[in-house]
């Protein structure tokens, strides 16, 4: 099962010019990039590719007409959130001015913008999946699923992929909105497609964790889970990463197909449903139990945890070492991914549910009175 393992890219040779070198070193340390899918990248692993700036001071806020529970997309210059409002918009990065607003068959609750090719993909709780040129804000195609679309889209190539409470994770054409084909669960697909190397991973309300093929749709193997799960795996180096309604947190050896460990909180005993972020040596997730809570990525032991005032639905970011969370008392912390210290916080003026997204200098998160924060120097 070579295909699990990491790639790495060669090192550079040290014939080449140096002013190819330099060139290249300033591209990876460019402020610029985007945050195009849930997450932040296809295998769900919430790391934003650029640092921010330190302290984060509140650039803009926008206001929507009900609550965002959506995380944001930032693409080139410009934001894509959806709100319960029945409503995707379009919100300029610099100033907070709306560019556009798109009227969705119903609302978005927790369907995070995709942005691919042009186009923003979205599902609404009436079963509508959205395809919305993302210039225009002009609908481009729509597809209609049997039950809600809380699951945030995700892609491959040509391919767009999102799970709906009809028990379906669907497969797409990105380009004509076309079923390719859609594999049926035991219960409804709530979390986001995590893709790696040509697999899609979903973790089911059906207690499973599955493998899929990402051409085909046949599945490739599935692990119990032991409990139903809301959030969305995250995979890096063979490996997911979920925490579940029977208040663990797993870790899946995709190579040999088992869990490798499991993490459970000695006292405290709440479901988790935020999504993971993961670094090379940590996983860092909220929880029910109003913490959050960092472990070691190889053996699951806890290395430290911040309180909150609620419950912590919303899933971290890191960027370089700081890791940044909403929480349901209403704060958004920026930790120290090192030692789980508080560094910063903002208060807003209701639940933090949605997650962080950060790009271009900048850091946007929603909260549940429809206020959208923008956060840069």
């Amino acid at each position: 099962m070579t295909n699990y393992e990491l790639n790495h890219p060669p090192p550079y040779s040290l014939a080449l010019p140096i002013f190819v070198i330099l060139f290249s070193l300033l591209l990876l340390a460019s402020p610029t990039g985007n945050w195009a899918v849930f997450r932040g990248s296809q295998s769900l692993s919430g790391i934003a590719a650029a640092g921010l700036p330190s302290p984060l001071k509140l650039r803009w806020s926008f206001q929507a007409k009900d609550s965002i529970e959506s995380s944001a997309a930032i693409v080139d210059g410009v934001v894509y959130v959806g709100s319960m409002d029945s409503s995707l918009y379009a919100i300029d990065l610099a100033t907070g001015k709306q560019r556009w607003k798109y009227a969705t068959a119903g609302p978005v609750q927790e369907s995070s913008p995709c942005v691919r090719n042009g186009l923003v993909y979205v599902g609404d709780l009436n079963g509508v999946f959205h395809a919305v040129d993302a210039a225009s804000g002009k609908a481009r195609w729509t597809f209609k699923a049997d039950g809600e679309i809380k699951s945030s889209p995700n892609w491959i190539d040509d391919k767009v992929y999102f799970g709906s409470y009809d028990q379906n994770l669907y497969c797409l054409s990105a380009s004509s909105g076309t079923l390719l084909w859609k594999y049926t669960t035991e219960g409804p697909v709530h979390c986001t497609p995590s893709i790696d190397k040509g697999i899609v991973y979903i973790s089911g309300c059906d207690e499973t964790f599955r493998a899929i093929n990402a051409t085909t749709g046949k599945q490739i193997f599935a692990v119990q889970l032991g409990a139903y799960a809301g959030a969305s795996a995250a995979v890096r180096d063979g490996r997911a990463y979920i925490g579940t309604f029977g208040n663990e947190v797993l870790c899946i050896n995709l190579q040999g197909r088992r869990a490798q460990w499991l993490y459970k909180h000695p006292t405290r005993n709440f479901p988790f449903y935020s999504s993971a972020a993961v670094t090379d040596s940590r996983v860092i997730l909220g929880g029910r139990d109003k913490m959050v809570h960092c472990l070691e990525r190889m053996t699951g032991k806890e290395i430290w945890s911040f309180s909150t005032q609620s419950r912590v639905e919303s899933s971290p970011l890191i960027a370089g070492n700081r890791v940044f969370i909403g929480s349901n008392d209403g704060r958004l912390y920026e930790l120290d991914l090192l030692s789980g210290k508080n560094t910063w916080d903002f208060t807003a003026g209701a639940p933090l549910s949605a997650s962080p997204a950060a790009a271009q200098n900048s850091l946007v998160i929603g909260s549940q009175d429809g206020v959208l924060y923008c956060f840069g120097n």
